[in-house]
């Protein structure tokens, strides 16, 4: 009978175990579409992004970007990566709002994200008594008009306006927003109504002032278009022309006043949002209620009712 020897081989792999944390570097590059991109997003130089992208693909034997000069874009295996990365994030993310739900004392980190108008004209004064109030939580502000992401604690509440908020978030609907047209107050006694020419302010990206405004105002003309409402308040102040904005702004200016004859107009309502997982924490519990509770005292000033 012959004997078959079967030769048993060990593997041995010629590259280093795979670093888990590298696969926060090929997340972000492939986020922003390059390593300037996802420095920025991670807080170091792009060079150390290359130098960990480079370590993930030797740990894993395979090229994860094309690196174009458009920027770098996910071969079949880097997209796998990103996919993984991705889970891995959620996962991190879910874990530590469980954990963070389960802490019971009023104190430790809170962020919180709202519009920089908001934060300027109405909100710096509520968390300025939040702070007195709750000396032991360390409060952050993020003033952005960006959406943050609350599921991966980007922010624990957030102060939005929104027709309708995400499925994973929670949280109380205040009331609704409305505005008015304003300009300065020169322009405003010079203006003489009607089918009189109306120099205006438009935004870049509305289609244009609202039917009822135009019915009543024919003849609007256009001087300059921004794309920020920081902009337009600065050049309506400015005397370039009259624009829309929420009352809450323009009311409370004391270089505008509104344009008389013409209506008010509804815009999205102001809601106070954290994630499902969070609602229950003692410190985003107080100071949700507490800002909703200072808020609401200020309904007329969002409404239009208190010029």
């Amino acid at each position: 009978m012959k004997t078959i020897v079967v030769a048993h081989h060990l593997c041995k792999y010629d590259h280093p175990m795979l670093n888990w944390d590298d696969l926060k570097f090929v997340l972000e590059t492939a986020r922003h579409g390059g390593t300037s991109g996802a420095a920025r997003a991670l807080g170091v130089n792009h060079a150390t992004v290359a130098r960990r992208i480079t370590s993930a693909e030797e740990a894993l034997g395979t090229r994860l970007f094309d690196r174009l000069a458009s920027g770098y874009v996910p071969t079949e295996a880097g997209l796998e990566a990103v996919r993984t990365a991705e889970a891995m994030s959620d996962l991190e993310r879910g874990l530590d709002r469980q954990i963070a739900a389960r802490d019971t004392t009023i104190s430790g980190p809170l962020k919180v994200t709202a519009s920089e108008l908001i934060i300027e004209r109405v909100l710096a004064p509520i968390v300025a008594e939040f702070v007195t109030a709750y000396p032991e939580i360390e409060l952050s502000l993020t003033a952005t008009n960006d959406t943050l992401n609350l599921a991966r604690r980007e922010a624990d509440v957030a102060i939005r306006f929104a027709k309708s908020p995400p499925d994973t978030l929670v949280g109380r609907r205040l009331f609704e927003l409305r505005g008015a047209v304003y300009a300065n107050h020169d322009l405003v006694d010079r203006d003489q109504g009607g089918t009189t020419p109306l120099d205006w302010v438009r935004f870049a990206h509305w289609p244009g002032p609202p039917a009822e405004i135009k019915a009543m105002r024919p003849n609007l003309n256009t001087r300059l278009t921004v794309d920020d409402m920081s902009a337009a308040i600065g050049a309506a102040r400015a005397g370039i022309g009259a624009t829309r904005m929420a009352c809450f702004l323009g009311d409370t200016d004391p270089q505008l006043a509104r344009v008389p004859g013409l209506p008010l107009f509804t815009q999205a309502p102001l809601w106070i949002l954290t994630h499902a997982d969070l609602r229950r924490v003692p410190r985003v519990r107080a100071f949700s209620e507490f800002a909703a509770a200072r808020l609401k005292a200020l309904q007329p000033l969002f409404e239009g009712k208190s010029p």
